[in-house]
């Protein structure tokens, strides 16, 4: 497999397409319509189900199960089944293979992914799932720590405990609504706030939309980009950096507590990547673990840097997400291994 392998990453607002070649070098693609010859495509996949964790060739029962999956993570999903759908017509002679970004999480210990519900819903596969994991994995092959927390701050954000390299709980659950909040997720929330406003008659769609779409930091302040709400004087900008900081710093430390004990912080996605404010707003509430930044280092990192003082005990480090590489990879082993 000496030609390069496409990557398809469809999200809730756009279609990225990534050339990764054999020295893992990478390189963005216009179009499908521009790609260069490939030896295989490969697709993010967020939400896998019950039955799709491994590096699967996609088939038409594949795409019937994904279909199936989409009322899980509609924001990704659905574009996904969508993209894979196109890239298939553009490139119907080499090999498609999807890659889950919940197969990382598949390492959950019982005591993690086991919800406290009735038998009856937990066997319709109600549990934890796990998800960011294609970013994650990247994150703990940079920062090789026996106890590290990855915090993948972007359009959506969790944050997970990863010992010795495998994942042993996360903040996102059955789908993506779960865990820290998000530019339209919110977060934590009391489900019997949830069921009121369905008998004061919002009705399930209304819900839905308001969850996926309108929650989160764009709920608290009309927008979910950090990088706008950072230039905003307003009290409502101000309260909603604040709050995200202060439930991603919670989930820190209960990732810490599930870890017994952190060697590493690793901050990634776009938020976690490009916002020193974010990143030490987080930090400032972890003393008590033994984090303290370098305030300069923090201000000025650019692309993977280490961020932390010498002082401190816990080490943090900004890695930026190549989930491209990690996808390419994948599909290079499954297809050299068949």
């Amino acid at each position: 497999m000496r030609e390069p392998v496409l990557v398809v990453n469809a999200g809730s607002t756009s279609l990225k397409l990534t050339a990764v070649a054999a020295d893992e070098e990478s390189s963005p693609v216009e179009s499908l319509e521009a790609a260069p010859p490939v030896a295989a495509v490969g697709h993010r996949i967020v939400h896998g189900g019950e039955r799709l964790q491994k590096p699967t060739l996609i088939d038409r029962e594949v795409v019937d199960e994904l279909e199936r999956l989409v009322e899980l993570a509609p924001l990704h999903n659905a574009p996904a089944v969508a993209a894979i759908g196109t890239a298939r017509r553009a490139l119907p002679d080499v090999p498609h293979v999807a890659v889950f970004d919940t197969a990382f999480h598949h390492t959950l210990p019982d005591v993690a992914r086991t919800y406290l519900l009735p038998a009856r819903f937990r066997e319709r596969g109600i549990r934890r799932f796990g998800f960011h994991g294609l970013s994650v994995q990247w994150a703990a092959e940079r920062v090789r720590v026996s106890r590290l927390v990855v915090c993948h701050l972007g359009g959506g954000s969790s944050v997970t405990a990863v010992l010795d390299g495998r994942s042993i709980d996360t903040t996102m659950g059955f789908t993506p609504l779960e865990g820290v909040p998000g530019a339209t997720r919110p977060g934590p929330v009391d489900p019997g706030s949830l069921l009121y406003l369905l008998r004061e008659g919002v009705s399930g769609t209304e819900l839905d939309r308001a969850l996926e779409h309108e929650s989160g930091l764009t709920g608290l302040a009309g927008t979910g980009d950090v990088a706008a709400l950072e230039r905003d004087p307003s009290a409502e900008a101000a309260l909603a950096l604040d709050v995200y900081a202060y439930r991603v710093s919670q989930a820190v430390a209960a990732m810490s507590a599930a870890l017994g004990g952190l060697d590493a912080i690793a901050f990634s996605g776009g938020v976690g990547e490009h916002s020193a404010r974010v990143r030490a707003a987080v930090c400032s509430r972890l003393g008590f673990l033994g984090v303290d930044l370098d305030r300069s280092a923090n201000e000025t990192a650019a692309g993977e840097a280490a961020v932390s003082s010498g002082g401190s005990s816990v080490r943090v480090q900004v890695v930026p997400a190549r989930e491209d590489v990690v996808i390419a990879r994948a599909v290079r082993k499954l297809l050299e291994t068949d």
